[in-house]
C-alpha cells in the first residue's frame, strides 16, 4: 500500500506541482508589493498544485502506449496503477482545482478553466502536433503567474512579462523533452522538432529558446520593476542557462538532453525565486 501511494505521488510529478504552486503566491506577492494574506496563498497555490498533479495523472493515461518504450518503470506501464484509477485520480484532482479557483473569484476560475482546457487540449491532441504542443505546455506554465495576479485582483505588466519569461524557458525544456523521448514519440507518432529533424536541430531550436530567455531576463531590471536583490540570483540562473545550451550543443543524445532538462528546471526554480526576491 505504502509503494502504491508513492507510484500515485510520482504520478502527480511533486517538484513541478511545488514549482506551480510557488509560482502563484509569487505572482501574487509581486501584484500586491508584499506577502498575500493565508486565504489567498492557499487557495491560489492549491489551484496550481492541484490542476498539475490531475493533468500530470491524465497525460500519463493517454502516454500510456508511449511510455512503455520510453518510461516502462513508470506507475501505469508497470502495471502498478490501473489506467481507469489514473483516469478518475486526474479528474479527481482537477475538480479539487477548479474548487479552489471558484472559491476566489470569477477570474481566478476562467484563467484556471482556461489552463484546464489547454492542459486537456494537449493531452488528448496536442502532444502530436509537435512544436505547438510544446507551445501549449508552456503557456500553462506561464499562467500561474497572470492566475496570482488575478487571484488578489491585480494583473501588472511585470506579471505579464516573468509569465512570458517562464514561457520561452519551458519552451526550450519542451524542445530538450523531445530529444529525450525520440523513440517513443516516434512509434507514437507525435511530431516533436527531434523526431521530425533530428536531435541535432531540435537541440539548435531549444537553444534559441534558452538564450532568449537570458536576453529578456534583464528586461524588468532596465525597466525598474525590480530591485537591486533580482541580480545576483537572475546571473546564476542565466549563467546556468548558458552553460546548459552549449552542454546541449555539443552532446545532443537522449542520456545528455535527460540531464540537460533536469538542470534546467533548477534554472527555472532559481529564476523564481529572483523574480520574488526582486519585488520585494
Amino acid at each position: 500500500m505504502f509503494m502504491k501511494i508513492c507510484f500515485i505521488v510520482k504520478m502527480f510529478r511533486p517538484i513541478n506541482c511545488l514549482m506551480m504552486g510557488a509560482a502563484v503566491v509569487i505572482g501574487e506577492t509581486i501584484a500586491l508589493g508584499g506577502f498575500p494574506g493565508f486565504y489567498e496563498a492557499l487557495l491560489g497555490a492549491s489551484t496550481a498544485i492541484f490542476l498539475m498533479a490531475g493533468t500530470m495523472v491524465i497525460n500519463d493515461y493517454y502516454d500510456l502506449e508511449i511510455d512503455r518504450i520510453n518510461r516502462p518503470e513508470k506507475p501505469l506501464p508497470s502495471g502498478v496503477i490501473k489506467p481507469p484509477h489514473a483516469i478518475i485520480l486526474g479528474f479527481t484532482a482537477c475538480g479539487l482545482g477548479l474548487a479552489a479557483a471558484a472559491s476566489l473569484n470569477a477570474s481566478s476560475l476562467l484563467i484556471a478553466l482556461l489552463a484546464l482546457l489547454l492542459m486537456l487540449y494537449y493531452n488528448t491532441r496536442g502532444k502530436r502536433t509537435g512544436l505547438l504542443g510544446n507551445v501549449v505546455v508552456s503557456t500553462c506554465i506561464g499562467l500561474p503567474f497572470i492566475y496570482g495576479g488575478a487571484a488578489v485582483g491585480k494583473i501588472t505588466f511585470t506579471l505579464l512579462l516573468f509569465s512570458f519569461i517562464s514561457f520561452t524557458a519551458n519552451l526550450g525544456r519542451e524542445v530538450t523533452k523531445g530529444i529525450v523521448d525520440i523513440e517513443g514519440d516516434r512509434v507514437g507518432g507525435v511530431r516533436t522538432v527531434a523526431v521530425q529533424y533530428g536531435p541535432k536541430v531540435a537541440s539548435k531550436v531549444a537553444s534559441i529558446f534558452y538564450l532568449t530567455t537570458v536576453v529578456l531576463s534583464p528586461v524588468p531590471l532596465v525597466f525598474g520593476l525590480v530591485g537591486r536583490r533580482y541580480i545576483p540570483l537572475v546571473l546564476v540562473s542565466d549563467i546556468g542557462f548558458i552553460a546548459s545550451t552549449f552542454s546541449l550543443l555539443r552532446k545532443f543524445s537522449s542520456e545528455d538532453a535527460e540531464r540537460i532538462k533536469n538542470m534546467v528546471l533548477i534554472w527555472m526554480f532559481i529564476g523564481l525565486i529572483a523574480f520574488l526576491a526582486g519585488s520585494l
